[in-house]
């Protein structure tokens, strides 16, 4: 009795040892495992950072195509000024520009920014990379290192031309049945010795009625969007309503003395300079710099095409055409307001809308921002 006693107290005491060597190597196996998936979880959250700097950067800078030299060189500044904007473990990066490409294609081949302005006119893709950002491990070195080093790459692309239309001006261009051609000056807000037909000077009722909504709409475009054909009808506003077209028309072009807009919410163009011509514009010479933060692309607008058959006397309904992309080359002068004229663009260049496939025709020369990949 006494040797098995003693016998019994020996195993007790083996497999004490043997569940305390166990429960150690499983709390140490349970405390790499939580160690791992803390780090794991630091290189997803930095990969998406890393990614989302990445795609703002690629829509930025596809947002400064314009078929020109100088778009290329508009879409690295945007590039580089988007990447700043975000920071990584509270420290910014540094961003060289030779980490955005362009291409013609979606599948490439890619080049750099002076490659491209010699090919400006058909470059419709931006590629970005982030350069690598290193993230620490704090658990898992053993098994992942030190640190681990982390990139991004986003490509973005002018999408396919729109057929649906926002941010249009509350005016339109009368076509007489001849073809509006690239370079030419157009009417699109006739004065009262000149009218279509008496009472109907070309402002259209979409913002509204009165004579804020013409002044909003034309400073910042209307808050609507529209397709071509018979699907949209709207009214004309009846009266000369001078005062209002020019002050809403006037702050892309820096003039806010009567206008009662805040340039903030409506700011002008980077490049104020009167009676100059899109090419000149895009090409950034001869230029005026505001006094207000401008925005690029103020001066480019987009105006419905109106038949002119649809017009009669004084408030009439009328149907949208067509719209077209047109380009402020003047402000609107003082008195009662003479006519109103825009140069027609044959660029792509961006715009506010969509594509609807059951929809009408769509316009060419207009696209937006998409981020492909």
């Amino acid at each position: 009795m006494k040797n098995r006693s003693m016998k019994q107290a020996e195993t007790s005491k083996r497999e004490r040892g043997s569940i305390l060597a166990t429960s150690a190597i499983g709390m140490l196996s349970i405390l790499l495992a939580v160690g791992l998936g803390v780090d794991i979880s630091r290189l997803y959250l930095t990969k998406t950072e890393l990614q989302n700097a990445a795609d703002a950067a690629a829509l930025a800078a596809v947002s400064a195509l314009n078929t020109a030299p100088l778009g290329i060189t508009k879409a690295a500044d945007r590039a580089v000024a988007s990447m700043n904007n975000y920071d990584f473990n509270k420290t910014g990066v540094s961003f060289p520009r030779g980490n955005v490409l362009f291409a013609v294609n979606l599948d490439g081949p890619y080049m750099s920014e002076a490659s491209a302005q010699g090919q400006a006119a058909r470059i419709r893709f931006v590629q970005v990379t982030t350069p690598d950002s290193p993230v620490g491990i704090s658990f898992a070195a053993p098994v992942l290192g030190n640190s681990r080093n982390l990139s991004a790459t986003a490509t973005a692309g002018l999408s396919v031309p729109l057929n649906l239309f926002c941010n249009f001006l509350p005016v339109s261009v009368i076509d007489y049945g001849t073809p509006i051609t690239a370079g030419q000056t157009y009417t699109f807000r006739a004065s009262s010795g000149g009218m279509i037909s008496p009472g109907n000077y070309q402002i259209l009722a979409v913002a509204g009625d009165g004579g804020k909504d013409v002044r909003i709409g034309l400073s910042a475009g209307v808050d609507k969007c529209a397709a071509p054909g018979a699907v949209y009808d709207v009214d004309t506003k009846p009266g000369v309503t001078a005062g209002a077209v020019r002050q809403g028309l006037n702050t892309r072009f820096d003039d806010y003395q009567t206008s009662q807009v805040n340039p903030d919410n409506m700011p002008p163009d980077t490049n104020i300079k009167e009676n100059i011509n899109y090419d000149q514009y895009k090409s950034g010479s001869p230029s005026q710099a505001p006094k207000h933060t401008g925005v690029d692309g103020r001066r480019v607008v987009v105006i419905p095409i109106v038949k002119q058959d649809q017009y009669d006397q004084g408030r009439n309904t009328v149907k949208f055409d067509r719209f077209g992309t047109f380009f402020l080359q003047t402000k609107v002068g003082s008195g009662s307001g003479g006519d109103l004229v825009a140069e027609y663009i044959d660029d792509i260049v961006i715009g506010q809308g969509g594509f609807d496939p059951n929809g009408a025709p769509v316009n060419g020369l207009m696209a937006v921002p998409v981020l492909y990949k």
